[in-house]
């Protein structure tokens, strides 16, 4: 199967070299949040400190209105948008949800329908 043949997957955002030169800056901003000074740099000043990063319009904006799917769809890999989704108190599964469509709730509950969830380890 040739890679323009494989089925899309709703919800999903292909991370190929394009988009990993596309959310470069993005990205790199992201893993700073590894660390407490990242994140408090990032606090004190949030617009400030996605320009140091060189963000573009669409992923400061996406940014400051905390759309992780825009981010995604603005080049944001879901390894380092997970560290953004932190400071905003999201975790794996909102994140999830919000892919899908689905609330956390909904989310947690498909993935125990499909033997995924914390009863499967």
């Amino acid at each position: 199967m040739s890679s323009s043949d494989k089925k899309e997957i709703p919800g999903t955002y292909k991370f190929d070299g394009p988009m990993a030169t596309k959310g470069y800056g993005l990205n790199k901003m992201c893993f700073t949040f590894n660390s407490a000074e990242g994140r408090e740099a990032f606090k004190a000043d949030e617009a400030a400190y996605c320009d140091k990063f060189g963000l573009t319009p669409a992923q400061k904006e996406a940014v400051l209105k905390r759309d992780i799917i825009s981010l995604l769809r603005e080049g944001g890999s879901i390894y380092y948008l997970a560290k953004f989704a932190g400071i905003l108190g999201l975790n794996v599964q909102d994140v999830g949800g919000l892919q899908t469509g689905m609330t956390t709730e909904e989310f947690k509950a498909y993935l125990d329908s499909q033997g995924r969830g914390k009863h499967n380890g």
